[in-house]
């Protein structure tokens, strides 16, 4: 088994004085998902685009995102030796139920790996050796098509997922919305305009922010139909996983339906499934 020095990134920081403004700005400069928190220099929690996007969503606030500190949204963050094996390193995100850990080196924080780093690892080097049957999650959310965006974006809240399997009212799948497709039509209201917070235009995203829970705002009136993706792509149940994890990094999604072999929808399989796999091997 391969060590976690050798699947780590260099970790992209902020301070924790840093305001949300700043957060947003940095996350699309640099095009990363999480970026780790500094407190006096020193590493010591993270924030994520997921956390930032089901705050903004959720936060009943008016405050500018200037006026938002990091410290409100950020989270401790685990840290592993840079000698432990992946499959702990598996082990601990599944316990922890998070998506990456801080990697040390004579107690230092020296890197970051994530849950795509692992399945970039699984993919390489396990392949023919499971299948996506053997690890899927059978429940998937779904909703309508025709639902407004508002309960979508609750029901993501609420469930705390990142992904929702859009149905006909004859209860065939016909799309799928994630939560980065919200984060992004956030970014895109926020552009496009007359908003309230114009402390930067290209994160001014106060207006998007109760709107998508409001039954009488956008988020009321808009058919998450408007913003779904029309096509779901899957994999079939007995699959090689290896070959999954490697579709979903190379689609740059989080994760896939499963098909039945006569095609029906029957489950997901995630990033977060492909980890548990990994965990698991002896």
């Amino acid at each position: 088994m391969d060590i976690v020095k050798n699947y780590m990134n260099v970790p992209i920081t902020i301070p924790k004085t840093a305001n949300l403004a700043q957060v947003l700005k940095k996350i699309m400069e640099e095009k990363k998902s999480r970026l780790l928190v500094t407190d006096e220099g020193k590493i010591s929690e993270i924030i994520t685009e997921k956390d930032l996007g089901l705050f903004l969503l959720s936060d009943s606030t008016e405050r500018k995102l200037d006026a938002i500190s990091v410290g409100e949204i950020s989270k401790k963050i685990k840290s592993m030796d840079e000698n432990t094996s992946l499959s702990e390193c598996a082990q601990q995100m599944i316990k922890g139920g998070v998506g990456s850990l801080a990697v040390k080196s004579m107690d230092k924080i020296v890197g970051i790996t994530t849950k795509s780093d692992l399945v970039k690892y699984f993919a390489n080097s396990h392949l023919q050796e499971k299948i996506v049957g053997e690890y899927m999650s059978p429940y998937y959310a779904w909703q309508y098509y025709d639902s407004s965006i508002s309960k979508i974006v609750l029901k993501m809240i609420d469930e705390k997922i990142s992904r929702i399997i859009l149905r006909d009212h004859q209860e065939k799948p016909i799309g799928i919305v994630t939560f980065r497709d919200l984060f992004n039509l956030s970014l895109k209201l926020g552009e496009e305009v007359d908003v309230l917070d114009n402390s930067d235009p290209l994160i001014s995203v106060i207006f998007p922010r109760k709107g998508f829970i409001s039954e009488s705002g956008f988020g009321g009136i808009t058919k998450v139909s408007e913003i779904m993706s029309h096509k779901i792509i899957s994999v079939k149940y007995d699959d090689d996983l290896a070959k999954t994890a490697q579709l979903l990094l190379e689609r740059n999604i989080n994760g896939a339906g499963v098909l039945s072999n006569q095609g029906n929808l029957i489950g997901i399989i995630s990033k977060t499934d492909i980890v548990k796999a990994l965990a698991f091997l002896k």
